[in-house]
């Protein structure tokens, strides 16, 4: 029978830690970037990918009246927090669009493209185009966002009449972001 040492074990051990620790900060510094995204809303592979953070928050929507006199629930803003692969919370998520994340850095969005989500009861794809940074951090390399794997975050179906103008509600969602850099 082959007995290790307990310095054997220990060293074993520690060299196993390493090897885990050296393997997530590659991992982290050096995103995967998503497949089977569909063209309307793909970046290009020139364009590196940077940070993936797993948004789990709120899409508030206003009962108001169109154009057409009609009631319907409005989009009026994100309210979620931002996670890394592990879970640690790295930001947040609001109105604007906007994305800020735990190192002060700020980065504001425009649609550019969008596509059903394939899950008929979430809120579609996107792809954004940076439109201002603030701060200095991770965000401010940042010229492209997409907003992928959505689960929930549509509007109720509950009424949105006269009787209900300016009202708030709050739908629960999922989904995660890739921020993409120039080279």
């Amino acid at each position: 029978m082959n007995q290790s040492s307990p310095k054997s074990i220990a060293r074993t051990i520690l060299v196993a830690l390493v090897s885990f620790a050296t393997y997530f900060a590659i991992a982290e510094k050096n995103p995967t970037p998503p497949t089977g995204v569909p063209s309307a809303i793909a970046v290009p592979p020139s364009f590196p990918l940077i940070l993936i953070a797993h948004a789990s928050g709120s899409q508030i929507y206003a009962c108001q009246a169109g154009q057409d006199g009609k009631f319907a629930w409005s989009f009026k803003a994100p309210e979620a927090e931002l996670r890394d692969d592990h879970g640690k919370i790295i930001g947040s998520h609001f109105a604007g669009p906007s994305w800020k994340l735990n190192d002060g850095s700020v980065v504001t969005g425009r649609v550019d493209a969008h596509v059903d989500s394939p899950d008929p009861d979430s809120i579609p794809w996107l792809h954004l185009d940076a439109l201002t940074h603030g701060g200095n951090g991770k965000l401010t390399k940042v010229i492209m966002i997409q907003r992928l794997y959505t689960h929930g975050g549509k509007p109720p179906a509950t009424a949105c009449d006269e009787s209900h103008e300016d009202a708030e509600t709050k739908s629960n969602y999922t989904a995660d972001y890739y921020f993409y850099a120039a080279l």
